[in-house]
């Protein structure tokens, strides 16, 4: 699993002109399974995306494809963790230590 924390790194009028492109990637993500939660962050400076992959690399893809990035007015850091514990809902999600 992974957390994907994206930082503006332009004025929010400039990410704000890209946001209905991302609000489109952003549901095509879910459609495609890889999307479990988002949101922005409080202050709005960035969002916050929960993902499932079969690797980083594969996270790595997706992100680039999100007009944020082509756009240049986000970075994006990609944390993966080891989801042992979930909620019932997010069970098929949860892992084992290797």
């Amino acid at each position: 699993m992974f957390v994907l924390e994206l930082t503006y790194t332009a004025p929010l009028d400039a990410v704000d002109a890209l946001l209905p492109d991302h609000v489109a990637w952003l549901e095509e993500q879910y459609e495609k399974g890889f999307f479990l939660a988002s949101g922005r962050k409080n202050p709005r400076d960035g969002g916050v995306i929960l993902a499932v992959a079969e690797d980083r690399s594969r996270i790595e893809e997706i992100v680039a494809g999100d007009p944020f990035t082509a756009g240049g007015v986000c970075t994006y850091r990609v944390t993966e963790f080891v989801a042992t514990k979930t909620v019932p809902e997010l069970e098929r999600h949860r892992q084992t230590p290797a």
